[in-house]
């Protein structure tokens, strides 16, 4: 009896293990929820980066996202355009985030959120804090976790 609480307890304890980086990737304040913020990792010597996630405005008033700290560096928000066959990035002040819609930023999308002058390369594993300041829902820190980079995934789908 006692290998079988033993047993169920070990189990139960592995499986709360699994979902934690799911819940940790996830944050809510007020009718924001910032979605899976996650970041390639950067090759030795790269001084900037850069951070993909959805925000979801939830409520039925528009919000906007007015800033953004890390301690691997700083950090911008980008939107990147098309102009005349050339893809162009530049810094915006603010993303502003309409009620009821989200916001998906992607590495082939329009937005995403720059890191410069990292103070070392973001390496696969790592979790680095960002915090997000919102007009109108606060402020709220979340956990961005460094996955591999695309020469890492290529490396690996080659069997090296």
């Amino acid at each position: 009896m006692q290998l079988h609480r033993l047993i169920i307890s070990l189990a139960t304890l592995v499986l709360s293990h699994l979902s934690l980086p799911a819940q940790a990737h996830d944050a809510r304040i007020g009718s924001i929820h910032v979605i899976h913020p996650a970041a390639p990792a950067t090759l030795p010597g790269q001084r900037s980066g850069a951070i993909y996630l959805s925000i979801e405005n939830e409520g039925k008033t528009a919000d906007r996202l007015l800033s953004l700290r890390s301690p691997a560096g700083s950090v911008a928000i980008h939107k990147m355009t098309m102009d005349d066959n050339i893809m162009k990035m530049r810094e915006v002040d603010s993303l502003p985030l309409p009620p009821a819609a989200k916001v998906v930023m992607k590495a082939d999308g329009s937005h995403h959120l720059m890191l410069t002058g990292l103070k070392q390369p973001l390496a696969a594993g790592d979790e680095i804090p960002l915090t997000l300041t919102f007009e109108r829902a606060g402020t709220i820190e979340v956990s961005v976790h460094v996955g591999q980079n695309a020469a890492q995934k290529n490396m690996e789908k080659m069997g090296h």
